[in-house]
């Protein structure tokens, strides 16, 4: 693009912008052109583009600034991670500024939790720092990726975290004395009673950004020894993936996968811990199999994403409508497709099993470790081995590891034994490449940028059906399966190490040896 135009480039890494330059192009305006303001010189504003022939741009920033406009090449990537780095400078600069807007003599710290004075805590939920602060919070950890905010008091500091990537990062330590206000905040936002500091809640928020872009907070607040601890799970809609072909699978696995939720009936399992990205599976599945022709009903707690076209209940234990309640009322109401978001008992196993077997597709989750001892656990929960050998169609184990960063990815030297040790056959070991992110202003020094998900998926064929049968332990079912085809977690992880997609310590961090 240089050579084309005959125009210079600039490398962004080295820059020292200016504050005052940095005001004159908002945020929204540099991400829509790929624009970052690099100095200014009498009625002349440089700035670095990666498009220097998109006139409309330049044309605008004109209008806009009021400076004729001097356009530098860079990189997509780099003008990227100068925005991303840049921008959430400024605004970080102005997370200081609103906690400078607290006077020190305002509030007092109170060491008893049963002493705060409801009135006080009132007016001071309303005050524009608090509610400036708040709202910087909520919408910084959209900014970084963040699945989770934690917000948490301890005996003599305040502390925010994200978790990024599954991985939880302090970003901010706001003074100890706005526990009680920031917590109270976020609970009148989430309609919750700010006079009952003793027992849990649950609530949601809901925030408007712009006219087309909605976000959700489900909230949790748990009291604890210093105080409540609140933590959001933000729900993107627009960043959930439905597209099955992009979530990790490998053909093979994905080709089992569809064959088992397009069968006429049966029980589809998908395990795995919290956070491991099992609702992702699930809705990408429900999403293949909404047509018009299919009536499909969830019974979820809590409700994540709205899928429409999907009849979805949200639970309410409370007033007894639970899974296995549910389940009872969706065999009455004529449906093809059942999705119980998770077995914890008996009960709702029995009955997502013998729905199975009547002539529906039941999909739903467990918390194993792995797909062979899924078996066992239903087993455990007093399930018939017979009605678990003929009502799974397929068992799904899964993780999410970190994807390395493509901007700052190298080649990373690597002894073969280390390799071989961890699974792969010796005569693979010797071509295998790794990479390793060195870490950059895109993925904010970690190395690492989003999450693929590893799977370990267990098709139910006749020889695990008559192990089943026959009470074959674990380790049994684990070594027939992996002779029938199955790839473990970690022979998952090996695979996308040999990509290039992650990294061997990410899949050693979450996956166990098999």
């Amino acid at each position: 693009m240089s050579r084309q135009y005959g125009i210079p480039t600039i490398d962004l890494s080295t820059q020292d912008i200016d504050s005052e330059v940095i005001k004159l192009i908002p945020e929204d305006v540099a991400q829509k052109y790929q624009v970052i303001p690099v100095s200014r010189t009498g009625a002349t504003l440089v700035v670095a583009m990666a498009d220097p022939s998109n006139i409309f741009a330049i044309d605008d920033i004109k209008f806009l600034t009021g400076y004729n406009v001097e356009p530098l090449v860079a990189s997509d990537a780099a003008i990227r991670a100068a925005i991303e780095s840049i921008y959430e400078t400024s605004e970080m600069g102005g997370l200081e500024g609103v906690l400078t807007e607290f006077d020190d003599d305002e509030m007092e710290i109170v060491q008893d939790e049963d002493e705060v004075d409801l009135s006080d805590l009132k007016r001071a939920v309303e005050d524009a720092p608090v509610v400036k602060l708040v709202n910087l919070i909520l919408t910084d950890a959209i900014k970084k990726g963040a699945s989770d905010i934690h917000i948490e008091p301890y005996e003599k500091i305040f502390r925010v975290r994200y978790r990024i990537d599954g991985v939880l990062m302090e970003v901010m330590k706001p003074p100890l004395k706005l526990k009680n206000a920031i917590v109270s905040r976020i609970k009148i936002m989430s309609q919750l009673d700010i006079a009952e500091r003793r027992l849990p809640q649950d609530g949601r928020i809901k925030l408007k950004l712009s006219k087309s872009k909605e976000m959700d907070y489900r909230v949790s607040v748990l009291p604890t020894l210093f105080g409540e601890k609140v933590v959001l799970r933000l729900l993107d809609k627009s960043n959930l993936q439905l597209d099955m072909t992009k979530l990790g699978f490998e053909e093979g696995a994905l080709k089992n996968f569809m064959d088992a939720i397009h069968k006429p009936w049966g029980i589809v399992l998908v395990t795995g811990p919290t956070g491991s990205g099992k609702t992702t599976t699930l809705y990408s599945a429900l999403s293949e199999l909404n047509k018009i022709s299919e009536n499909i009903s969830t019974a979820e707690d809590p409700v994540e994403f709205n899928l429409m076209g999907i009849n979805q209940v949200q639970m309410h234990d409370d007033i007894g409508l639970n899974f296995a309640s549910s389940l009872r009322s969706f065999l009455r109401q004529d449906p093809d497709i059942i999705m119980v978001g998770e077995i914890r008992d008996y009960e709702t196993a029995e009955i997502a099993i013998k729905s199975a077997l009547t002539g529906h597709m039941v999909l739903s989750t467990l918390h194993t470790n792995d797909a062979p001892s899924t078996v066992n656990r239903l087993l455990n929960m007093g399930i018939e081995p017979f009605l678990v050998s003929s009502s799974c169609n397929l068992i799904l184990a899964q993780r999410l590891a970190r994807k390395i960063c493509k901007d700052c990815a190298e080649q990373l030297p690597i002894e073969e034994h280390v390799l071989v040790d961890l699974g792969v056959p010796p005569e693979e070991a010797h071509k295998m490449r790794c990479f390793k992110g060195k870490g950059c202003a895109t993925c904010g020094g970690t190395g690492y940028k989003g999450r693929i998900a590893l799977y370990e998926v267990m098709p139910f064929t006749e020889n695990l059906k008559e192990l089943v049968l026959n009470g074959a332990s674990t380790a049994e079912i684990k070594r027939q399966a992996i002779k029938d085809g199955m790839k473990s977690l970690r022979m998952s992880g090996i695979t996308k190490v040999g990509e290039g997609v992650t990294t061997i310590e990410e899949v050693m961090r979450v996956t166990m040896a098999d």
